[in-house]
């Protein structure tokens, strides 16, 4: 299965302005083969803290990865700040939006409190695994990289982690470093998107998206700039790589 990584700006709180430079994105993505079109987190708006941010659930966000999912006849992936219905603050929800008219959302379950999220967002209840063209795809959101452990509860059921973000370039180290060791550690795939640009909140972005295989090897990489990573995954990979190692059969508590 061929995954495309739309490595992109945002720009801060303004969605229409958004999807209309996405569209053309994740249509170059779908004519290069992609199969899952992945996209940064909060595409549609920035990182926001912004009191009032929040939409509701199958809202004008889940409704452009719908839209553009059943048009190009791809999965296309991206968090949005959805609000559950009776509740007042929103989720950071990754949306995964299927040709077919599916929606499958993990809920962030990590809100980054130094960045003030955990006093504006709600936390996500736990991991959510998909199959998608014969993978297992379970999706995380940025801050949540730093926590081993629950990558690790997801592992045996685990063929490829979607990692999207808005990772500082102070850190971006951090980020690479992580995305190799959830890899190599749970033996799958990790696709990550990171954003690119400078938001409103003042932050700069580096990029840095990539594909890393379960041997921890980057397949595909960008650095700066707005750009498509394109790379092929193969749940047979993941077996033969875990029958070779097997590592995770060792594992304790």
């Amino acid at each position: 299965m061929r995954f495309g990584v739309v490595q992109h700006d945002i720009v801060w709180e303004d969605r229409e302005a958004n999807y209309s430079r996405l569209a053309p994105q994740v249509a170059r993505a779908a004519a290069a083969g992609a199969e899952l079109v992945l996209l940064s987190e909060t595409f549609s708006t920035g990182f926001s803290m912004t009191p009032g941010i929040g939409e509701p659930e199958d809202g004008p966000s889940a409704s452009f990865l719908r839209a553009q999912a059943a048009e190009h006849g791809v999965w296309v992936a991206g968090t949005c700040p959805e609000i559950a219905p009776g509740a007042e603050l929103p989720y950071n929800s990754f949306v995964l939006a299927g040709p077919d008219g599916t929606v499958h959302r993990y809920r962030k379950l990590h809100p980054f409190t130094h960045g003030g999220e955990a006093e504006r967002y709600r936390a996500g209840d736990g991991p959510v695994t998909v199959t998608i063209g014969g993978l297992r795809v379970t999706p995380f959101v940025c801050y949540d990289l730093r926590f081993a452990d629950v990558f690790w509860a997801a592992a045996q059921d685990t063929d490829v982690y979607l990692v999207t973000a808005n990772w500082p370039s102070a850190r971006r180290h951090h980020w690479t470093t992580l995305l190799r060791a959830r890899a190599i550690e749970n033996q799958a795939y990790v696709v990550a998107c990171n954003r690119v640009g400078t938001g409103g909140d003042g932050l700069h972005h580096a990029g840095d998206s990539r594909v890393v295989d379960p041997m921890g090897e980057v397949l595909a990489a960008a650095a700066g700039g707005e750009t498509l990573v394109l790379a092929d995954v193969e749940a047979a990979e993941v077996t033969a790589t875990r029958e070779r190692f097997a590592f995770l059969a060792d594992r304790r508590g």
